[in-house]
């Protein structure tokens, strides 16, 4: 049997942008991809802290510090919302991932790094 686990976040980090208009997705500086172990264009699950709204989209990199959710999605987040960005990995019965959970300021600056 095969699970799907979460392989790695980015906690409580700050939306810098939302762009109804862009054709979709959400994008994320390349510092904070690289450390959670994120890949571009890889799907994963937005948890809005500041609103309760949860939603999947794929990341694009971006700026560094950046957190621009984009398209239909920008209706689910504001600028200064606070939300956790988790991937999913799927993995074989018995096999145990060691997640990354990277940890930022108010200004999306890595501070710490599980």
């Amino acid at each position: 049997m095969k699970r799907e686990m979460f392989h790695g976040k980015v906690h409580r980090a700050r939306v810098t942008g939302a762009d109804l208009n862009y054709e979709g997705s959400i994008t994320v500086g390349p510092e904070l991809l690289d450390a959670a172990g994120i890949e571009e264009y890889e799907r994963i699950q937005i948890v809005n802290i500041s609103n309760g709204e949860r939603f999947e989209t794929y990341t694009i990199e971006g700026e560094p510090g950046e957190v621009c959710v984009n398209g239909a999605a920008a209706r689910l987040a504001e600028v200064g919302d606070i939300v956790i960005l988790i991937a999913y990995g799927t993995y074989d019965e018995g096999e145990k991932p060691e997640p990354t959970v990277v940890h930022v300021d108010e200004d999306n600056n890595i501070t710490s790094i599980e």
